[in-house]
């Protein structure tokens, strides 16, 4: 693992850098924060590992990490070499029974155990769950209205919108010195499976736990205004602007409805973070420095 070269450093400088996460690391002991974890931050080896240490590092100095995990290229990738094509409506993964037998093992199997690997090398205790395990994510199949026209619904098969969380599984692990890794799957009346989106999990996830944070790594810089400028710091109030007035447009509109509603529901704050920045878990968490977007309940 390729070492940041820190000799140069005077010792003094190094102490001084610690000192100054005292406050945030005061302010947040015993505080859950909830981590979608996605983007490049999942897919390059260098900012996989820097991740792992981020987590670890949160629940040795008392805080309580919970991961929540996507999976989009790896289903892709599973799926192509099945030679099914993925097909999407409105943004959303179609899902038939098959394409759902992949999601399972690619989210549940591969991926989770990917992330449980990398914690647990890193030093943490990491455990994988799915929305099934103690019963924790209830759902039932989405139902998605055409955009276009609000008579008309589309079908898109085992894609699901969760009934109810139930988080006491995730606390007995986390009150312990566990961190959980989730995949979002949630399970149905009749015990069938539904795919859920992750930013929704975790921002559902977020609220019923009451977490003080939740943490979103994208592979953008955070919200960025008209002229591309990125916006550190944002009121439910100005997101609502920002809706209205068309900023905020695309893929970044379903993650950012997810985040805001976490934030009305009484999570502290919301943060959308760049992935691409080693280690930028920590520098968000720790320090006054911002590397994304917050959004603030109030």
């Amino acid at each position: 693992m390729p070492m940041t070269d820190f000799s140069s450093i005077a010792p003094r400088d190094k102490a001084e850098i610690l000192a100054q996460a005292l406050p945030y690391i005061r302010q947040f002991h015993g505080k859950t924060m909830v981590i979608k974890y996605g983007g490049n931050a999942m897919t390059d080896p260098e900012l996989q590992a820097d991740f792992a240490e981020d987590v670890v590092l949160l629940k040795l100095v008392g805080m309580n990490p919970v991961v929540v995990h996507g999976g989009g290229p790896q289903i892709e990738a599973a799926l192509s070499r099945l030679g099914k094509k993925g097909q999407f409506i409105q943004g959303m993964r179609v899902t038939d029974a098959e394409t759902m037998e992949v999601v399972e093992w690619v989210l549940a199997g591969e991926v989770q155990q990917d992330i449980v690997g990398l914690i647990n090398q890193a030093g943490g205790k990491a455990v994988g769950l799915t929305g099934r395990d103690g019963g924790l994510i209830r759902a039932q199949k989405l139902k998605m209205v055409d955009a276009s026209d609000p008579t008309k619904e589309h079908d898109i098969g085992q894609v699901g919108d969760i009934v109810s969380i139930d988080p006491s599984v995730v606390m007995a692990l986390q009150d312990d010195q566990f961190i959980p890794v989730i995949s979002p799957i949630g399970f149905g009346e009749e015990n069938e499976s539904y795919n859920i989106n992750a930013d929704v999990v975790a921002g559902k996830l977020a609220t019923v736990l009451k977490a003080e944070k939740l943490l979103l790594l994208t592979n953008t810089p955070g919200v960025l205004d008209k002229a591309g400028k990125l916006l550190t710091n944002l009121s439910a109030r100005e997101i609502d602007e920002l809706f209205a007035d068309g900023t905020i447009s695309g893929g970044m509109l379903p993650k950012i409805a997810g985040a805001l509603d976490a934030a009305k529901s009484g999570v502290n704050s919301v943060h959308i973070v760049d992935g691409r920045v080693p280690h930028a878990l920590l520098l968000e968490i720790l320090t006054d420095q911002a590397y994304g977007t917050m959004i603030r309940s109030h």
